[in-house]
């Protein structure tokens, strides 16, 4: 039986970038293979392929086409990663649509919630921020906040857009709140920060 990986091979500022991740993976698959009741008659074997492109990011063109190139050269029975946002979402529909389970402590973003049509075959071992949201709106009736809420964050449009999924899962759920308005500020690197501060003043009221 074979696992896929799909993850960044070298970029360290993803949590699981390979050289953090391999480690645990190869640890694995040893302790499976000591062990002739977990998997009679079987032996696990990892296969691996990166998840970036030429400039060491997570890319949503890289990773499905080394999913594809693994699926159709090792005929894996499973697929560990990715964890991106953006390069887990294609790579996952397709291992939904090949009938293999997809493993990843990423994908922490709203959508991957959908496990009737998109993600059926799709498991987060990480935190998502389906319940980040549900945190804010248990905060929100504990103290009786219930007629605005305003989320302010950082989003640069580049990579994988961490601040903007993470309040995503706020936008999302926190209108689940009774009459609850929720208004959001978006700000860059180097941004107009006077607008935001009159912006928070507005809307924040």
């Amino acid at each position: 039986l074979t696992l896929a990986v799909v993850l960044p091979e070298r970029n360290l500022s993803y949590p699981w970038a390979w050289p953090r991740v391999g480690p645990a993976v190869r640890l694995a698959v040893a302790a499976v293979n000591a062990r002739g009741d977990l998997l009679p008659g079987h032996a696990l074997r990892w296969v691996f392929g990166s998840s970036e492109d030429r400039h060491g990011l997570c890319s949503e063109m890289t990773a499905p086409l080394t999913a594809v190139d693994l699926r159709l050269a090792h005929h894996p029975a499973a697929f560990v990663g990715p964890g991106c946002v953006y390069t887990a979402a294609p790579v996952a529909r397709f291992t939904s649509h090949w009938g293999l389970p997809l493993l990843t402590a990423g994908a922490e973003a709203h959508g991957f919630d959908d496990k009737r049509e998109q993600f059926p075959l799709t498991t987060r071992v990480g935190p998502s921020h389906r319940k980040l949201g549900e945190l804010g709106v248990r905060l929100h009736r504990r103290y009786g906040w219930a007629r605005r809420a305003l989320l302010v964050y950082w989003d640069e449009r580049v990579d994988d857009r961490p601040c903007f999924f993470a309040a995503e899962g706020l936008y999302v759920q926190l209108p689940t709140l009774r009459n609850m308005t929720v208004l959001d500020v978006v700000f860059r690197h180097r941004g107009n920060y006077s607008f935001i501060i009159q912006e928070i003043r507005q809307k924040g009221r």
